[in-house]
């Protein structure tokens, strides 16, 4: 199975541990492949620089070096019509449906409202490990 995290689920589970840090392990234990996109990269070291800055010595550069090695990485054009009611957010479904993945895994409202669309439905983390894994 396929799956593209989304930024604040990468970024809890990095930081602050819980249950976006055990769908991290699930992938790290092979459970899922994850797919992002550059646009998605930049995003995750962006909001990962700002969050080093406020809580060091944290960082994201080792899982992010991670990823590059092991995530699939997906060129993902602009979709042809917005999905989310905040399109900073429509990148997600846009690498989902290029890399051809079922899930996207958030607990943003606007990513958690446009579930469905393009055949990609969104899960909270607490959906993904208790239904999906």
């Amino acid at each position: 199975m396929k799956v593209v995290i989304d930024t604040n689920v990468l970024v809890s589970g990095v930081f602050f541990g819980g249950l976006p840090a055990k769908v991290l392990e699930a992938w790290r234990d092979g459970s899922y492949d994850l797919v992002v996109s550059p646009e998605i990269l930049d995003e995750y070291r962006r909001v990962g620089e700002e969050l080093a800055c406020r809580f060091p010595p944290a960082s994201l550069g080792s899982f992010l070096g991670l990823l590059v090695t092991h995530a699939e990485i997906a060129e993902a054009p602009d979709l042809a019509e917005p999905v989310c009611s905040d399109p900073d957010d429509d990148k997600f479904f846009a690498c989902a449906v290029a890399g051809r993945c079922e899930l996207i895994v958030s607990g943003d409202r606007h990513l958690l409202e446009a579930s469905g669309s393009h055949g990609v439905k969104v899960v909270t983390p607490r959906q993904l490990l208790d239904t999906v894994l």
